[in-house]
């Protein structure tokens, strides 16, 4: 399955959240309607059904994208769980250019 980029991932998971009235409290319909889409959207981007579902599959990749970034700015490679990486086994990114 195709992955956003995660800074795409993240501003739709940040204006989603910060559509979505609190309980009680008045919405205007350009505002649902936008929620809505970005529901849509996220449910797409993760391969999920539910928008809650979407939420904590995003904030998931969210945090293995950090962490990987992490780990590449160290100059380790840091491998998830079904990880292969972006372009298959192996190293990618600044680790890859030293390594050499």
């Amino acid at each position: 399955m195709l992955t956003p980029h995660p800074a795409t991932l993240r501003g739709l998971v940040e204006e989603y959240e910060s559509l979505v009235p609190h309980e009680g409290e008045p919405s205007d319909p350009r505002t649902v309607r936008r929620a809505q889409d970005l529901a849509y959207t996220l449910c797409v981007s993760t391969g999920t059904r539910d928008v809650q579902r979407a939420l904590d599959t995003a904030h998931r990749q969210l945090a293995a994208a950090q962490a990987t970034a992490t780990a590449e700015l160290c100059g380790q490679r840091l491998v998830l769980p079904g990880d292969l990486g972006s372009h298959g086994p192996g190293a990618s990114g600044y680790a890859a250019l030293h390594e050499q």
